[in-house]
């Protein structure tokens, strides 16, 4: 596609900017019914907010500012933020932050300067608009909460044991990963795990002959140096930590393997009241999550884990040599409601972690929604890419709904979650009929017993949906004891179902999913399968008849695998605009054994965890090999190394999947991703530009590149029109004569040129591939591959494009009560139709603002809407400013902000096509920049919604309607109206074909 206008990031007086990047925490503050005046109730705006500035941070500094050389790392070193330049060029990022915030009343309350040239304060709407309009300011994110993203041993499925696996190859256990730092952002760690035994620090350097370097056994060893943790690492640089000291935490905690732990919670300890902060105010961890994903990463080979007196067997980390440095960011609240880490301390942390010396960082955190490019997050992420440090993020586990995915930006690596094999159970029926499912808890037979519903077992004052459900205190003894019940799967934690049947005197359970989802193997307190689909609805069907039976007994088949798991998130990604594919990768992220904190695990060392996050790790701990190999690799080719070397995940019917946007490149393949043969790499330059082209100012002065055109693994297109052309470079790993394949049904590709020659490793070589839609439907996603080979090496880049069905003006304009409007439109297919809706013009609602003042409104949109126009209008004093602040709201909770500037007639408009049913916060505010505070703004505020069957307030027709066209080639359609209000706005959506459309404003 071509790139996008991009979003500004400076503002005009009189209008407010787009700077508002990111979904807001969730806000319980009410909602006024009626429009009412700031002042007389809290802002919904008001809140913590970041604001990222223009400098670049230490990490990508290339020595712009006064007399102060660069700081950004050389290619193959990492960034130092001790030297005399790093400390003088942090201090004047702190003075330039404090600086912006005094200019508005702010005080700063955390500075950030590593990853980003960011700080954090707390902001009324007022302060929003007026930074907005800062110069150099480049981006306003609210402080918003994000949350863990929740062969039968998942190294033995990656290949990575025995006698021919990758551990081997790389020198056994012991040196898998060695020299490699892993840093993991989650809720902190349990230090006493046997995952993490190893010896405790000493003071003694790494030794070796006098005057020459340490013995190899010894040269990657960390000790201390006072409260410092020293490591030197394989890529000739050096790791400096601490064991920050806490709460039931001592220095002691760390040692060789856990070589660093830090916590960040000033804005969740701010955040949150006392009487609700669980856990432990340490890098201790009281859940689980953190010592699980860290364990996967890099736990000790060869662990025996049990639990509840069982013998589960061993478990290994992925990068067993590798050590660990824990940076807890993720916080646990008494009641729930609180849990998980803000945006300014995950951000400090991701900073400290680039300036420790990290290698590679783990993130098995997201957000509720897919965060955009330039989230403080993500712009941390950046620069820690760009300062070569390796980051794998969960995608997170909201699938399988479409573009559920978080952590899209192409400098990190997002990841799916896939199964292995699976533990089974298998339950018999009184009818003779058998089904497997998941289970970790059936090790001997159970029954036959009498199989009931949870609802036909329940107490005299439960209600029937909550026993159903297993809730807890729902089950009657007298009725449930020595019987098997089925629990339907939701509303209460899968292992409380298992816990209530047990307190009943239940002997068994069957849980159930009543809709398309995972099958877990959790550690229930009685024996349990977890059925799906059309066997759940059996099993229930058949508990519901007279006399019902059944028999639980361990094994059975397990599914076919690896599958992308029902609950990992899919693509599209939306800030890609359908120009990135994502995810990259997937890794196994269901029922993975590893250890966990026993408070948050019912006294368990060890347990059965599944989500993207336990995905994640997989992928971090593999890069730690990866860098182990190849230290001085750049993050982009080592993730390229993983994506071109990937094999299709399945389908359940056991073929291969073509769904791009559940598996990315599709499961990594451990052994093979050492040998990619050729590599796709990109660096910040490139990222900037990719940026530029998805429509974000950097700031920079970045020429924009077609997004398309970023050199990633893969290739993406989100509108192909007819043809396009899209630009490759590799790099050989090896020598080599190559030959291009491409399979992409419906579209014919041209690969130029289609055979590339390398003599030696580093040579580079640059492809374009041309692609022309022949058959394929418009508006329906096309899949396929690109695939280079040489001898027995295959590089496989997966293709998504999207033919779509008219390029078209978002919005037109017109003005009186009769008229007309001829614009352009580009049809991709052979018809073009043309159906307008409307016009609609509800009535106005009319308000006064006085002095710098707030008011805010609610605006309903009901199901069935095609489009959706809020408007406001405003009659500003000169030099006055005047916008909107919104955001759509779910069950009376903000869930994001957005600004909406004003035209140059005055006023501010929202248009929202194929909403969904919501109702949406509009705060309408004015700034008096007279100085006086008296100056009187009225305004007038307006919704447009429109259905199938709206009422018109006029008439629009569009000629032609329906047309046979050349695909490709501009068309002329002319939009007239007649009786449409000429004093008040009107409102008309012109729909083409795939609900694709244009807002037509009259007056």
């Amino acid at each position: 596609m071509t790139p996008q206008p991009r979003r500004a990031s400076r503002i005009r007086r009189g209008t407010i900017g787009t700077l508002l990047t990111t979904t807001l925490a969730a806000l319980s503050l009410p909602l006024a019914t009626s429009a009412t005046a700031a002042g007389s109730t809290p802002s919904l705006a008001a809140g913590t907010y970041l604001i990222t500035l223009a400098d670049q941070p230490l990490a990508t500094y290339d020595g712009r500012v006064d007399d102060i050389p660069a700081t950004r790392p050389t290619a193959d070193r990492k960034l130092d933020v001790t030297t005399t330049n790093a400390k003088r060029y942090r201090t004047h990022l702190t003075d330039e932050q404090t600086h912006v915030a005094k200019k508005v009343g702010a005080t700063v309350r955390q500075h950030y300067a590593v990853t980003t040239n960011t700080f954090s304060a707390r902001l009324d709407a007022r302060q929003l608009v007026r930074l907005a309009a800062t110069k150099g300011v480049t981006s306003i994110a609210p402080d918003k909460f994000h949350h863990a993203t929740d062969d039968k041993n998942s190294t033995d499925f990656l290949g990575l044991s025995g006698r021919k696996g990758l551990w081997a190859s790389l020198g056994g256990t012991a040196e898998a990963g060695k020299g490699i730092v892993i840093g993991d952002i989650d809720t902190g760690v349990w230090p006493e795990s046997a995952s993490f035994k190893a010896p405790a620090l000493t003071t003694r350097k790494p030794a070796g002959k006098p005057g020459g370097k340490p013995a190899k056994d010894d040269r990657y060893r960390p000790y201390r140096d006072g409260t410092t943790t020293v490591m030197n690492k394989a890529d000739g640089t050096t790791f400096k930590g601490t064991c920050q000291t806490g709460e039931s935490f001592t220095a002691a905690a760390c040692n060789q393997k856990i070589i660093s732990a830090r916590y960040f919670g000033e804005g969740w300890l701010r955040a949150v009241p006392e009487s609700n902060r669980g856990g432990y105010i340490s890098p201790r961890d009281s859940e689980g999550h953190g010592t699980h994903t860290a364990s996967t990463a890099a736990g000790n080979a060869g662990v025996r884990a049990t639990a509840d007196g069982r013998d589960l067997g061993t478990i290994s980390g992925v990068a067993p040599a590798a050590t660990i440095a824990v940076y807890k960011a993720l916080w646990q609240s008494k009641d729930g409601t609180q849990d998980g880490g803000l945006t300014s301390d995950l951000v400090a942390a991701i900073d400290q972690a680039v300036a420790d010396g990290v290698d590679v960082i783990n993130y098995s955190v997201g957000g509720m929604w897919e965060s955009e490019y330039n989230d403080p997050i993500q712009t941390a992420f950046r620069n820690a890419s760009a300062a070569g440090v390796f980051v794998s993020t969960a995608g997170g586990n909201a699938g399988p709904e479409a573009s559920s995915l978080d952590n899209t930006a192409p400098w990190t690596t997002t990841v799916a979650a896939g199964t292995i094999a699976s533990h089974t159970g298998t339950v018999t029926l009184g009818n003779g009929k058998s089904y497997t499912g998941v289970s970790t808890s059936v090790q001997n037979t159970v029954g036959s017993a009498p199989l009931v519903l949870g609802a036909a077992v329940k107490t005299a004052g439960a209600d029937a949906a909550d026993a159903a459900l297993c809730i807890k205190g729902t089950l009657d003894p007298a009725r449930t004891a020595g019987k098997m019940v089925v629990c339907n799967r939701g509303t209460s934690a899968r292992i409380d179902k298992s816990a209530e049947v047990k307190r009943a005197g239940g002997i068994g359970m069957v849980l159930v999913n009543l809709g398309n989802e995972s099958t877990d193997g959790d550690l229930h307190s009685i024996p349990t399968v977890h059925l799906s689909g059309p066997d759940a609805a059996a099993v229930r069907a058949y508990a519901a008849t007279d006399n019902a039976t059944a028999t639980l007994a361990n094994g059975g088949k397990s599914a076919v695998y690896p599958q992308v798991t029902g609950f990992s998130s899919r693509g599209p990604s939306l800030d890609g605009k359908g120009d990135l594919l994502k995810p990259d990768i997937t890794a196994p992220g269901a029922t993975i054994l590893a250890a966990v904190a026993p408070p948050g695990n019912a006294g368990r060392d060890f347990d059965y965890y599944s989500g993207t996050s336990m995905a994640a790790p997989h992928i971090a701990g593999l890069a730690a090999l990866y860098l182990s190999e190849h230290p001085t690799w750049s993050p982009m080719s080592v993730k390229s190394a993983m994506m071109t070397t990937a094999s299709p995940t399945k389908k359940a019917d056991g073929k291969n999947s073509d769904d791009v946007f559940a598996q990315g490149a599709g499961e990594v393949e451990a052994r093979a991703m050492l040998r990619p043969g050729l590599v796709y790499d990109s660096s910040e330059p490139d990222w900037l530009a990719y940026l530029e082209g998805v429509g974000v100012d950097t700031g920079t002065g970045t020429k924009a590149i077609d997004p398309s055109d970023l050199n990633y693994p893969s290739i993406a297109i989100g509108d192909l029109f007819g043809t396009q052309t899209v630009t490759r470079t590799v790099t050989a790993t090896s020598a080599g004569t190559y030959r291009a394949k491409v399979d992409l049904p419906g579209v014919k590709a041209t690969v130029s040129p289609s055979v590339l020659h390398f003599s030696h490793p580093g040579q580079k070589r640059t492809f374009t591939v041309k692609l022309d839609v022949t058959t394929a439907r418009a508006g329906a996603l096309a899949t396929g591959s690109l695939t280079w080979t040489s001898g027995r090496i295959t590089v496989r880049s997966p293709i998504a494009v999207t033919p779509q069905s008219v390029r078209a003006p978002a919005e037109i304009k017109g003005t009186g009560a009769k008229g007309s409007a001829t614009y352009s439109v580009t049809p991709a297919t052979s018809t073009l139709t043309a159906t307008a809706y409307g016009p609609v013009s509800s009535p106005l609602t009319k308000g006064i603002l006085t002095g710098t003042a707030e008011i805010d409104h609610q605006a309903i949109i009901p199901a069935g809407t095609k489009a959706s126009q809020i408007s406001v209008h405003f009659d500003l004093d000169a030099g006055n400013i005047g916008g909107l602040v919104w955001g759509p709201m779910v069950d009376g909770v903000l869930q994001s902000l957005q600004f909406g500037d004003v035209d140059s007639e005055g006023t501010a408009t929202v248009n929202l096509s194929q909403p969904t049913a919501q109702a949406i916060f509009v705060a309408v505010i004015a700034l008096d920049e007279t100085g006086t505070g008296e100056s009187v703004t009225p305004y007038t505020y307006q919704v447009n919604n429109i259905t199938e069957h709206s009422p018109a307030t006029g008439k629009v027709t569009v000629t032609p309607d329906r047309a046979r066209v050349t695909p490709g080639t501009p068309t002329d359609l002319t939009a007239a109206w007649s009786g449409a209000p000429a004093v008040t706005r009107s409102t008309t959506w012109i729909e083409y074909s795939n609900g694709a459309g244009t807002f037509l404003t009259l007056n």
